[in-house]
């Protein structure tokens, strides 16, 4: 049974980089295009080494949500929760994601080779997703590897359990 080989377990996708998104609480009533300008006249002002930070953060959390969104998309059905971000604040007071996380169900299908061989290709192309995977999405992406696998090796036996003993068949010649 490929239950005992790997026990259900939810992974963790990280994300390795991150979009400016104004958390809720902070929200404009104003257009984008209003607080665009208002921002860049703001940034203007500031110092090359605030405006550097901001820009980095910036580009940082646009690249974390991108990075999580992936995995959410690839996802599917075994993905157990949305994205959680990790946020810092930046030197213009609002939150920005620096990491995030997805969880997905790695487990196999109890007693079904086949559906396991088909939730292990959708956690690969789920953990592979992203343009940049993490180390830790190339370590799910493997133990997903892994238990396709074995569940291929399990899928054959039964094939060939099913082949070599004897079925009834029925006479339709009568």
């Amino acid at each position: 049974m490929i239950g005992s080989a790997y026990p259900p377990v939810s992974t963790v996708f990280f994300a390795k980089t991150s979009s400016s998104a104004t958390p809720s609480d902070q929200q404009e009533t104003s257009s984008p295009d209003a607080r665009q300008a208002r921002q860049q006249k703001a940034d203007s002002s500031q110092d090359p080494e605030r405006v550097a930070q901001l820009q980095q953060l910036k580009n940082r959390d646009r690249e974390v949500r991108a990075h999580e969104l992936a995995h959410v998309a690839a996802g599917g059905q075994y993905v157990t929760s949305g994205a959680q971000f990790s946020y810092q604040k930046g030197p213009d007071g609002r939150l920005y994601a620096v990491a995030g996380e997805v969880s997905i169900d790695t487990s196999p299908v109890a007693g079904n080779p086949q559906a396991t061989i088909q939730k292990a290709q959708a956690i690969i192309r789920a953990a592979m997703a992203p343009a940049e995977p993490s180390g830790q999405d190339r370590q799910v992406a493997a133990r997903a590897s892994g238990m396709l696998q074995q569940a291929r090796a399990q899928l054959q036996i039964l094939t060939e359990d099913s082949a070599s003993s004897p079925g009834t068949y029925l006479d339709v010649t009568a």
